[in-house]
């Protein structure tokens, strides 16, 4: 049940009090409603879910068929596993079928809604009114206490006294829409490590003259390999006006640092040397600019090619097609950075795993309280992962607090 704000004096009291309407919150407040906890939802921004809403390009991409712990990043690598092992994406895929939301699979595994992101969020309200939790929207955390009688919550909107706490924040990611890093910033304050975070599943930014060579390939998508740190994969790759975007770029970002090199392969089914010696034998007259431009959009063939575009396959020397190959197969570029928080899809990073039970989501440090999602030091790949994480970190800590 959505409630208006409530005068400033009243004091409340709830048996669960959770932090954040997203994906995390809505869940874990799901699951603890269900099992009859007198549970309260606080929502600074003024619509819960907006993170849910805008995901999937509105069509929320909400988890994956192949959820397994290696799609996932963190200093503890293992914590991961015991809430996906118990609360999985079928289980979620059931939930999202009783109720008769229409979905369908992309690539990878990654499942979208037919219709809007709004069908998910919809159920999740669904579900957390029929078991009774309130939510209160517009509502600021000011100051958070541990007190004989519980948690001791102060908002702009009152007090409210709860048994267990929740922080489900999420991280800085997309301000625009809310988001901060209260909740990483908090957990701090309380003893527990915070994990360098930084923004990720994010597009690169170029310096000036790489963004010169690009400015005519703005708008172009290609199938392309990046590699960086030991790590490569292959998938679209959208040049943008500022540098480059598309679910491979954003997928490699979670393992670039700054100031590391990102190899780029234009050309990831094959061997461009291998096949320029078979079409020289039989193409041998067809500029270099049209024979690449059979595989490569126009514009990327043109730019690939250079100054060499205009020659015949047969003129090309031994020197200029080595040349070629190292630009084609192995073209270095150097972000000179991203795009930050703004357009970031998660933030990599939060608090750490260390102090935190990995099947119940609880506090080592402070009883009664729990933290999940996005606020905790682990991070999926693009794909729906990290909504799987949400979904299973929250169902976690539901059937406990």
């Amino acid at each position: 049940m959505i409630l208006p704000p409530q005068t400033r004096s009243r004091q409340q009291a709830a048996d669960v009090l959770v932090i954040g309407a997203g994906a995390a919150g809505l869940m874990c407040a799901r699951v603890a409603g269900q099992r009859g906890r007198r549970v309260t939802v606080l929502e600074r921004a003024n619509k819960p879910g907006k993170k849910i809403l805008m995901s999937g390009g509105g069509r929320c991409n909400f988890t994956n068929l192949d959820v397994q712990p290696e799609h996932f990043l963190s200093r503890n690598p293992h914590f991961c596993k015991s809430a996906l092992s118990r609360y999985t994406q079928w289980d979620f895929i059931s939930l999202v079928s009783e109720h008769g939301i229409a979905w369908h699979e992309k690539a990878d595994g990654q499942l979208f809604c037919d219709h809007s992101s709004k069908d998910i969020l919809n159920m999740l309200l669904q579900e957390i009114e029929a078991v009774g939790v309130q939510l209160r929207l517009r509502t600021e955390v000011t100051a958070v206490s541990r007190k004989e009688e519980g948690w001791v919550v102060q908002t702009d909107q009152g007090i409210w006294v709860a048994e267990s706490l929740v922080i489900a924040t999420g991280g800085p990611s997309i301000p625009t829409l809310g988001a901060t890093d209260w909740g990483m910033r908090w957990g701090e304050s309380m003893g527990h490590e915070l994990v360098t975070y930084r923004a990720s599943l994010v597009p690169y930014t170029a310096h000036p003259e790489d963004r010169a060579g690009w400015a005519p390939l703005s708008g172009v998508s290609l199938p392309a390999t990046l590699s960086v740190s030991a790590r490569d994969w292959t998938g679209d790759v959208l040049f943008t006006h500022r540098g480059l975007s598309g679910p491979v770029a954003l997928q490699i970002s979670n393992y670039w640092q700054p100031g590391e090199t990102v190899f780029i392969n234009w050309w990831p089914h094959g061997d461009l040397l291998a096949q320029w010696h078979s079409a020289r034998q039989q193409q041998g007259r067809q500029t270099l600019v049209n024979w690449l431009g059979q595989d490569l959009p126009r514009r990327v063939a043109d730019w690939l090619a250079g100054d060499l575009g205009q020659l015949r396959l047969a003129d090309l020397d031994g020197e200029q097609v080595t040349r070629l190959r190292t630009r084609v197969h192995a073209y270095a570029f150097q972000p000179a950075g991203t795009e930050g928080y703004r357009t970031a899809e998660v933030t990599l990073g939060g608090l750490s795993t260390d102090d935190i039970s990995s099947r119940t989501m609880a506090s080592g440090l402070h009883s009664g309280l729990y933290f999940i999602g996005e606020v905790l030091d682990v991070t999926g790949h693009l794909g729906g992962y990290n909504f799987q994480w949400a979904w299973s970190s929250g169902q976690a800590a539901g059937e406990v607090v």
